[in-house]
């Protein structure tokens, strides 16, 4: 299959999950439009990891694919001589019904993707040890402040220096806590115009009376990567 007939493939699957919304979903109220990342910041994401040339992606979080489908988008309009999506979710069967990974195979994205179906915890260790280099990261597993901490902490070893880590829902308190250690203490710096103009904003907290962001962050690692002395800590 050519590559402009795999890019149209995927972007029909997206185009079916905007507007019909996924095939089964969770018994919540409005559990897709709560959960998955939406249109235009999926579309920013793509945009983002086709001007980086990534070619190796760790993805956090699978749930309707929205993001996912996405990137391998990306992946398929790059066209590396070998593209790798690796995702990790624990809930695809169980919670989801392997919802997002059918969406994922409609588009003919399983050939380069692989499903980790443990927690972050776990599988990003793995992946350590696998001796895994990505170029990039989206993030939107757990909300908790000390399990973001943890893929952060190994993801900086699995993305290539230089590379880059996205995270969703950057407007709750737990994410924007975690983040801040690593752009205080390890270098990471934001790219502020990735998803500042276009992209779904958000009060944090929110609180209506909060300042409103970008529901997205996007933050490139330092090149080389350093490890600071420990009497050299920013409180964040």
């Amino acid at each position: 299959m050519q590559i402009d007939e795999r890019g149209a493939r995927v972007r029909a699957v997206r185009r079916r999950l905007v507007q019909d919304g996924p095939p089964r979903t969770r018994p919540h109220e409005r559990d897709f439009e709560t959960v998955s990342l939406p249109e235009r910041d999926c579309d920013l994401l793509r945009d983002l990891l086709v001007a980086e040339q990534a070619e190796t992606v760790v993805e956090v979080g699978l749930a309707y694919a929205s993001s996912a489908l996405a990137i391998g988008e990306a992946l398929v309009t790059v066209d590396p001589p070998n593209p790798q999506h690796v995702i990790v979710d624990p809930f695809q069967d169980d919670a989801y019904s392997d919802v997002g990974w059918d969406l994922l195979r409609a588009a003919g994205l399983d050939s380069i993707a692989r499903l980790m179906r443990v927690r972050s915890s776990v599988a990003l260790p793995e992946l350590v040890a696998e001796g895994v280099v990505a170029d990039a990261a989206f993030v939107d597993g757990s909300h908790r402040f000390h399990e973001v901490f943890v893929d952060l902490y190994f993801l900086r070893r699995i993305v290539r220096p230089g590379g880059l880590v996205v995270l969703d829902d950057d407007w709750t308190p737990s994410v924007r806590t975690a983040v801040r250690y690593y752009e205080r203490n390890l270098g990471w710096t934001v790219i502020p115009d990735a998803f500042a103009a276009g992209g779904t904003l958000r009060n944090i907290g929110d609180d209506p009376a909060a300042e409103p962001v970008a529901r997205c962050r996007a933050l490139r690692l330092p090149a080389p990567l350093t490890e600071p002395p420990f009497d050299q800590f920013h409180a964040f």
